[in-house]
C-alpha cells in the first residue's frame, strides 16, 4: 500500500470514530461498501458493545428521522448534491433533531444563513424551522483529493414544533414561497400575480396589509414576512378551507 493510500486509509471513519471516542452511541449511514466494511473491521468492538449501528445504503432510501429513538443529534459530512433533499427530509417531518451539524458546500451554507436580501427558497425553508448559522469554512486542501469547492460547517437548531404553522397554512406559505422565487429578481406584486391563482388587487390588498412595499424581490423577505404574506392572502384556490 502506498503511503497515500495509507495516510487516506488513516482518515476513513475519521467523523464516527471521533463521535464513538466523545461517548456517543452512534448510528451511521453509508453508502460505501468498501468504507462500510473499513467502519465494521476498525469499530468492532463498539459494534459488539452496540455503540455504533451501521446502516448500508443510500440515506435518500432511509426513514432518516426514525432511525434512532430521541432526542438525537445529526452529524454528517453531506454529499453536496443531495444536501437540499436530505436537509428537507431532516427539517420537514418530525421528530426534529435538537441540533443538526452538516458539513456542505460553502455556498450552499452561506445561502442557508443568508439574512433578508440574500434569500433563497431553500434558506425561507431551513429558516423557518431552525437557527441557522455557518459555524467556520473548511478549505480545498483539508480534503484528499482536493475538491473544486471550499466547504462549511452548517449548525442548524430547529425551533419547537409548537412555533410552526399548522399542516393546511404551512402548505399554503410554502406554495406562496414558491411561487415568489419562480422570478427572485421580479417584484413581488407582479410575480405573485403571475404565479398565484389570485388576482392582482388581492396580492396588492395582501402586501399592504403586511407593510410590504409591492416593488420589493423576494430574497429580501424575511421568514416572518413571508408568514404574513401567506396568512394575509387567505385561502387559495385548491386549498380546503378550515
Amino acid at each position: 500500500m502506498s503511503p497515500m493510500a495509507m495516510e487516506r486509509r488513516t482518515f476513513m471513519g475519521a467523523l464516527t470514530g471521533g463521535l464513538l471516542a466523545s461517548g456517543a452511541n452512534v448510528t451511521a449511514v453509508e453508502l460505501d461498501r468498501g468504507l462500510v466494511a473499513h467502519l465494521r473491521e476498525t469499530f468492532a468492538a463498539e459494534l459488539d458493545a452496540e455503540q455504533l449501528r451501521i446502516v448500508e445504503g443510500d440515506a435518500l432510501d432511509q426513514d432518516l428521522v426514525h432511525l434512532c429513538p430521541g432526542p438525537y443529534d445529526v452529524v454528517a459530512n453531506l454529499p453536496y448534491h443531495i444536501t437540499s433533499p436530505i436537509m428537507h427530509r431532516l427539517l420537514g417531518g418530525a421528530p426534529r433533531a435538537e441540533r443538526l451539524v452538516l458539513m456542505v458546500q460553502r455556498e450552499v451554507a452561506e445561502r442557508v444563513a443568508a439574512p433578508p436580501g440574500g434569500m433563497s427558497y431553500l434558506s425561507v425553508f431551513v429558516q423557518y424551522h431552525a437557527k441557522a448559522r455557518v459555524a467556520f469554512r473548511v478549505p480545498r486542501e483539508a480534503f484528499e483529493p482536493a475538491p473544486k469547492v471550499e466547504s462549511a460547517v452548517l449548525v442548524l437548531e430547529p425551533y419547537p414544533d409548537d412555533d410552526r404553522l399548522d399542516a393546511t397554512r404551512e402548505d399554503r406559505l410554502w406554495r406562496v414561497v414558491q411561487a415568489g422565487f419562480r422570478e427572485r429578481r421580479k417584484m413581488l406584486h407582479n410575480v405573485l400575480s403571475r404565479q398565484l391563482p389570485v388576482d392582482a388587487d388581492r396580492v396588492d390588498a395582501a402586501l399592504d396589509g403586511c407593510g410590504i412595499d409591492r416593488d420589493r424581490r423576494p430574497q429580501t423577505l424575511a421568514v416572518g414576512e413571508w408568514i404574513a404574506l401567506a396568512e394575509a392572502l387567505g385561502t387559495l384556490p385548491g386549498e380546503d378551507a378550515e
